[in-house]
Parts: C-alpha cells; sequence; structure tokens
C-alpha cells in the first residue's frame, strides 16, 4: 500500500505548488478540492501518472456447465 502525500510549496511571491503522491486516479482531486477552494484561483494542473492508473480490483467469475454428456 502506498503512502497518500500532499506537499506544498509557497512561493514569496504567493503562488503555491501542491504535489499530490499515492492517490490513484480522479480520487486526488477530491482530496484537495477545499484546500485549493481556500488558496484561491488554480493557474494550472498537471495530472501525473498516478491519476490514469486504475485500482485494483478483482473479480471471477464461475461458471458450472452441466451437459447430459457429463453424467
Amino acid at each position: 500500500m502506498n503512502m497518500e502525500t500532499l506537499e506544498f510549496i509557497i512561493y514569496p511571491d504567493g503562488r503555491v505548488k501542491e504535489s499530490v503522491t499515492g492517490i490513484v486516479g480522479s480520487s486526488c482531486q477530491e482530496v484537495t478540492a477545499a484546500i485549493e477552494a481556500q488558496l484561491g484561483r488554480v493557474l494550472s494542473s498537471e495530472k501525473t501518472s498516478e491519476y490514469y492508473e486504475q485500482t485494483n480490483s478483482q473479480s471471477a467469475k464461475v461458471a458450472n456447465k452441466v451437459s447430459s454428456s457429463d453424467w
């Protein structure tokens, strides 16, 4: 399991650079939405490779077929 990290760099002119790691998919936007609303206007946004990853969800289907020839 990856550790989720939010990193903020505050520049002298007031700009804030935000980096999110360890969150897969678009849920990072949900995590940062409230913070960004308080910080002000978002000037740019770059998606990392983690944004395009999909969560690992495995499902198994098992089908048992019985025909008359199996008897």
